[in-house]
């Protein structure tokens, strides 16, 4: 895992713990898991609309948002992205 995503993943954590206000992390924990997996499928959906525009800076943009959604979402239900990794390791051998 890359140092980007080891820290970005250990503000979501703290966010999550420590809940400070004014946080826009702390507001999608706030507002549930029906919230964040909603905000995961608008993001998706915007890649797709970037992609399709052929809008490469907007597609990494938006493709950085559906990542940060995702690792919201990821330790909403209790995961990691290492949970993840180990998915992909498992398919690549077998």
């Amino acid at each position: 895992m890359s140092d980007v995503v080891r820290d970005l993943e250990r503000v979501i954590r703290q966010r999550q713990a420590d809940m400070p206000e004014g946080s826009y992390t702390t507001s999608l924990f706030r507002d549930g898991t029906q919230r964040i997996a909603q905000k995961v499928g608008e993001e998706g959906v915007e890649v797709v609309i970037a992609a399709l525009a052929q809008d490469d800076g907007r597609l990494a943009s938006e493709m950085a948002d559906l990542f940060y959604h995702s690792l919201v979402l990821l330790a909403d239900r209790g995961l990691s992205w290492a949970d993840v990794e180990a998915v992909f390791v498992r398919r690549a051998h077998g």
